[in-house]
């Protein structure tokens, strides 16, 4: 893998620093525990419209990365669509890499 983006996902994800998957990431966000929200680009209508609601409700920021569902949940290991980073070093670093 040659993707720093999906580099840095996976890196977090093996640090015990990412959450995966809507449910979870919607409490991450609510418990205040999330620092981005990543979302694949091809995200469904219904997912997008509830983690952006509660993404502004909570003031957490959203990337959308240019990178597809298939994508994502091939670097990680697991299906993902949604993620919460929740770990400011990472949060930045990754938004850092997105707008390179």
């Amino acid at each position: 893998m040659n993707d720093r983006v999906l580099s840095l996902l996976g890196l977090c994800r093996r640090a015990g620093r990412l959450t995966i998957g809507n449910d979870m990431v919607l409490e991450s966000i609510s418990d205040g525990k999330a620092a981005l929200v990543v979302t694949a680009s091809d995200i469904s209508k219904n997912t997008e419209k509830k983690i952006l609601s509660r993404c502004e409700s909570f003031g957490v920021p959203r990337l959308e990365l240019d990178r597809t569902k298939d994508e994502i949940s091939f670097a990680l290991g697991r299906l993902c669509v949604v993620a919460a980073v929740c770990d400011k070093g990472f949060a930045k670093k990754l938004v850092e890499l997105c707008e390179q």
